[in-house]
C-alpha cells in the first residue's frame, strides 16, 4: 500500500513566488507607479495572481517560497557558474520583491526563504514534511525542475496557464517519471540554470536513455548495453558517457532538490493566519492606492480560510 497521501487527503500548497513576479515585471506595463515615482508593476501583478489564487483555490494550508540566495547557493558552493548566466535582478525589480513577500505575509500566508537554500529546496522539503503529516501536495509553479518533487496524488499546477499535471502526466509530457526529473537535466543540461549536462545529449537521447536504464545509476553500469539502442548515434554515445562521466554525475547534483532544509516545517504551521490589515494598508499606501481592490479580496479570503 502506498505511504503517500489519497486523493481525498487535504492539500496544502506551496507557491514558487519568483516565477509569478517575473512574469509580472514583464507582463504589466512598468509606467504603473506608486510613492515617490517606485515602479509597482510586479507587485501588482504579484497581487492579481495571489488573490486569484486564492480566492479559486480556496486554500487553508499555504506557504510562500522566496528566493534569496541568488549566487550564494550552497550550489555554488559545488559549481561556482551555477546561475552565474543570468543578471542579478535591478534595483526596481528587487525592491519589489521585498514588497511582495510583505504582501504574502500581511494576507496571513507563510512565507519561506533562506539565503543558502533555493525556493525550489524550501518547496521539496516543506513538501517532504507536510506528506509525513497526511496532506497531498499542489505546487503551483511553472518550472519544470519541480516535478520531481511529486509523488502519490500531489500535482504540478502552472496556475498562468490553468495546466496541472500528476505524476503520471509528467511522464506523458517530459518523458520520465518525476523521480527521474533531475537525472534527465543532469543528462541534457539546463541552459537556464547553467548546468552543463553532457555535451551532445539533447532531450530526445536524455529520455531514450532513461527509459530503458531509469537512473543515471544504471546507464553508467550497463554502458556496455547503450550501443543496442535505437537512437540516433547509439554506437558513440557510451564513449561520450564514459568521457563526461564527472560532469553528467555533478549535473544532476546540481539539478536535485534538497529535501533536507534548515527550517522547520509543519503542516500546521502552513494553516493560514488572519490577514494583517495594518501591514496590507502600508503597501498599499507605498503603491499609491494601486491594488486597494486586491488587499481587500486578499483579506476577505483570509477569512473565509479561517472559517474552514
Amino acid at each position: 500500500m502506498s505511504s503517500y497521501p489519497e486523493r481525498e487527503a487535504p492539500t496544502a500548497y506551496l507557491i514558487d513566488a519568483s516565477i509569478y513576479i517575473f512574469r509580472a515585471w514583464f507582463s504589466v506595463p512598468d509606467s504603473m507607479r506608486g510613492e515617490g515615482g517606485m515602479p509597482v508593476n510586479a507587485v501588482y501583478g504579484f497581487c492579481k495572481f495571489l488573490t486569484e489564487f486564492l480566492e479559486r483555490s480556496n486554500a487553508s494550508h499555504v506557504a510562500v517560497a522566496f528566493d534569496e540566495s541568488l549566487t550564494q547557493s550552497f550550489r555554488n558552493d559545488i559549481y561556482p557558474q551555477y546561475k552565474m548566466n543570468r543578471e542579478l535582478p535591478p534595483k526596481e525589480l528587487s525592491d519589489q520583491f521585498r514588497l511582495c513577500k510583505r504582501v504574502a505575509e500581511a494576507s496571513g500566508l507563510l512565507c519561506l526563504a533562506h539565503d543558502r537554500y533555493e525556493a525550489d529546496d524550501l518547496i521539496a522539503g516543506a513538501a517532504k514534511s507536510v506528506r509525513e503529516d497526511g496532506y497531498r501536495v499542489g505546487i503551483v509553479t511553472g518550472d519544470k525542475d519541480l516535478a520531481q518533487v511529486l509523488r502519490g496524488h500531489d500535482f504540478w499546477w502552472d496556475f498562468a496557464r490553468d495546466r496541472q499535471l500528476g505524476p503520471a502526466q509528467v511522464v506523458e509530457k517530459f518523458g520520465v517519471p518525476p523521480e527521474a526529473i533531475q537525472d534527465y537535466l543532469g543528462l541534457c543540461g539546463d541552459a537556464v540554470d547553467n548546468i552543463p549536462g553532457i555535451p551532445g545529449i539533447g532531450p530526445k537521447t536524455a529520455t531514450a536513455l532513461l527509459q530503458e536504464f531509469s537512473t543515471m545509476e544504471q546507464i553508467y553500469d550497463r554502458l556496455g548495453d547503450i550501443q543496442y539502442l535505437k537512437v540516433r548515434g547509439a554506437k558513440g554515445l557510451a564513449a561520450k558517457l564514459k568521457e563526461h562521466r564527472e560532469q553528467a554525475f555533478l549535473s544532476k547534483q546540481l539539478a536535485t532538490v534538497e529535501y533536507d532544509i534548515p527550517i522547520p516545517i509543519t503542516a500546521d504551521g502552513l494553516r493560514r493566519k488572519s490577514a494583517e490589515l495594518g501591514s496590507l494598508q502600508q503597501v498599499g499606501d507605498i503603491m499609491g492606492g494601486r491594488g486597494a481592490g486586491l488587499f481587500e479580496r486578499l483579506a476577505g479570503s483570509a477569512r473565509a480560510s479561517l472559517a474552514l
